[in-house]
């Protein structure tokens, strides 16, 4: 089965970056990412599955009880998927931002997190 845009920038946030099971996170990661994707962060690039698999469990254990939440629907234009975020505790974000990827023939080949806002805590 071959995924759309929108339908792996679901699958990128909550069974990627929300999944505790390491085990289970690197098998959705083998699934919908080409092996030698590509990962934009505001401070960092990612090559690989293996890396990429490596960054999302550090993040996961920087912050174990914080989530992701989409932010409206995911959307998609030709080979390019879009998903906006919050990212923080479960009663508040920290974080706002969005994901933008390319992709081809149903996997993410490129990846792009651009932070757009961080809540100062009241």
């Amino acid at each position: 089965m071959t995924r759309s845009p929108a339908d792996l920038m679901r699958v990128n946030l909550l069974e990627v970056f929300n999944e505790p099971d390491p085990d289970r996170r690197a098998a959705v990661i083998a699934e919908s990412y080409a092996e030698g994707v590509v990962w934009h962060e505001p401070d960092r690039i990612i090559h690989g599955r293996k890396d990429f698999e490596r960054r999302a469990e550090e993040l996961r254990a920087e912050k174990p009880d914080w989530v992701f939440r989409p932010v409206g629907p995911a959307s998609e234009l030709d080979d390019i998927g879009h998903l906006g975020f919050q990212y923080g505790p479960a009663d508040q974000p920290a974080a706002t931002g969005m994901d933008i990827a390319r992709t081809k023939d149903g996997v993410i080949i490129e990846l792009y997190t651009i932070i757009t806002e961080i809540h100062q805590p009241s």
